[in-house]
């Protein structure tokens, strides 16, 4: 089959089904959209007018849910655990990256610092969650094993590197297994791949041209590296 990915340079959800593409080896072409002006061809493809959309022989799949079950099912190998309740717990900690994803999107859009420390501590409280269901065997959530929650979270986790160059807001402090695992994440070479070598600079200049209280952190933090 032929495989189009149509992708966003920052969009997580994206990098999580490069992520799935890259530990199956499915060969694909992967083409950006800028989403502050959507071509029609795009709109076409995607009712939401969000990405990813993985086009498969002509047919678009969108939400990334469910491209990324749809390969679990026609391509090996399996990185859903063949147990069915275990299948479904790890299917409910991938809902719980998506939630988590939208704590994050609040944070960086906090327009003030009360608030901007307020969605750091829902932050906080969802990793200590996160924290008590990892395998205490690792290096991944469930052990050994590289699974679609490893998928989930290995963009997530990118968020934090940028955020941790603004300032300490003890988002890992005293969780070592969550530690240990973003470290595992951020070595595994799908996680890796799945964003442009120039990332971490666009999320940069992503984050400082929002309307926020972080955004006027880092000018601050710019402004004093300059000086």
């Amino acid at each position: 089959m032929s495989y189009l990915l149509v992708s966003h340079a920052l969009c997580p959800y994206v990098q999580c089904v490069a992520i799935v593409m890259l530990e199956k080896g499915v060969a694909h072409e992967r083409r950006d959209v800028d989403l502050a002006a959507k071509p029609d061809w795009f709109l076409a493809l995607s009712p939401l007018g969000k990405t990813p959309v993985l086009v498969a022989d002509g047919m678009p799949v969108f939400e990334s849910a469910v491209i990324c079950e749809y390969l679990e099912e026609v391509q090996l190998p399996r990185l859903h655990p063949a147990d069915a309740l275990e299948r479904a717990r790890h299917r409910a900690w991938i809902e719980f990256g998506s939630a988590l994803l939208n704590a994050i999107a609040g944070f960086y859009n906090a327009d003030a610092d009360p608030a901007l420390l307020a969605r750091a501590a829902d932050i906080r409280r969802q990793l200590e969650q996160l924290e008590a269901q990892l395998d205490r065997r690792g290096p991944y959530f469930a052990g050994a094993q590289f699974s679609l929650v490893d998928a989930v979270f290995g963009p997530v986790m990118r968020y934090f590197d940028a955020f941790e160059r603004v300032a300490d807001f003890g988002f890992f402090s005293g969780l070592p297994r969550l530690g240990a695992w973003r470290a595992w994440l951020a070595e595994r070479e799908s996680v890796r791949l799945a964003v442009a070598p120039d990332y971490a600079q666009r999320l940069w200049v992503f984050l400082r041209a929002r309307p926020s209280a972080l955004s006027r952190r880092i000018a601050e933090l710019t402004l004093q590296e300059d000086t």
